[in-house]
């Protein structure tokens, strides 16, 4: 299956300075550093990891919200960080966001109607007097009716207003939605309403997903690869089921053993993580992880070598020099 989204060596460095006491020294910001995947069409890739990771950066750059300091991106065989101008906002058609906080991507001042045809009239892709009735069309394929159209976004709950965001990026039939967190900001009940509708959008539209999210109980009923970031890297990648089965690096362990079970009974394995996430500014040399991992095996190694992700058999990937060891 030949991938539609291939991303090779992204690197997104923000420039920073010292403080007052040590002025004009240049530091970079190492948001991302060095991702690589790849997403075919019609399937899910989920970008887990904590917040500060750099899944969010990840995503606005290759939109081009943020230019990248380095790396590829291909989209469909097109070089995306290669386009000019105009090319880019022809391609933004095939590629559009879902943003986190569906209060903050809405204009309050534009009507559900208008925010929804905003994108037509910028692509020309209805008429005046077709727009109602696309617009209509729209709503009703998210679950809303057209009396809807008129409303503003004060005026809608949460999980309303994150459904006028997704007809919004649907309104241009694209071809890759990158979901940025989409259910975050919503209560549990709206959250699973939210995903059966992403889950139905893309079997009715053969969409093609990137869901940026930190809830690995959420990423497993919509996901069907997972990438684990620690740190502005991907430290293991594996099909959804074998991520869960079988997880290789220590730091995707112990985010599985904190994801809440239903019973409260359950015996579990907790794996709790001493120290803090490492600077973007200085991150440690080696492995990443190595100042917070619980391996028993951990050696200087960990420290003076960066480990490479290594194939672990059926799709599985994980930058750990004792990933074959168990825990």
């Amino acid at each position: 299956m030949s991938a539609l989204v291939r991303v090779e060596g992204l690197v997104k460095h923000y420039p920073a300075r010292r403080g007052w006491l040590t002025p004009g020294r240049a530091e970079v910001v190492r948001a991302v550093d060095g991702v690589s995947f790849d997403i075919a069409a019609g399937r899910t890739l989920a970008l887990v990891g904590e917040t500060g990771c750099g899944k969010t950066t990840v995503g606005r750059t290759l939109l081009r919200l943020v230019e990248p300091t380095a790396g590829r991106f291909t989209f469909d065989g097109v070089d995306v960080f290669g386009l000019g101008r105009e090319p880019m906002r022809a391609l933004r058609r095939r590629m559009q966001v879902i943003f986190q906080d569906p209060s903050g991507s809405l204009n309050p001042r534009m009507t559900v109607g208008d925010a929804i045809a905003e994108p037509l009239i910028i692509h020309r892709l209805a008429t005046r007097a077709e727009r109602p009735a696309r617009v209509a069309e729209l709503l009703a394929e998210v679950g809303l009716d057209a009396s809807f159209a008129p409303r503003y976004p004060h005026e809608l709950s949460g999980g309303q207003r994150q459904r006028v965001g997704i007809a919004r990026a649907l309104s241009v039939r694209p071809e890759l939605l990158i979901c940025d967190e989409p259910v975050t900001a919503l209560d549990v009940s709206v959250q699973a309403q939210v995903l059966n509708l992403l889950r139905d959008l893309q079997q009715a539209h053969r969409l093609t997903y990137l869901f940026i999210a930190h809830d690995l109980a959420v990423v497993r009923n919509v996901a069907d690869d997972v990438a684990v970031m620690y740190a502005g890297q991907i430290v293991e990648r594996a099909p959804v089921d074998r991520l869960y089965g079988a997880p290789r690096h220590p730091y995707t362990r112990a985010l599985l053993s904190a994801v809440p079970v239903p019973d409260p009974g359950a015996a579990r394995n907790r794996i709790v993580l001493s120290g803090d996430v490492p600077s973007p500014l200085s991150p440690p040399a080696g492995c990443r992880f190595h100042p917070r991992c619980p391996h028993p095996l951990k050696s200087e190694r960990c420290a003076r070598e960066v480990p490479e992700l290594r194939d672990f058999g059926g799709g599985q990937q994980a930058a750990c020099h004792f990933g074959e060891q168990p825990m």
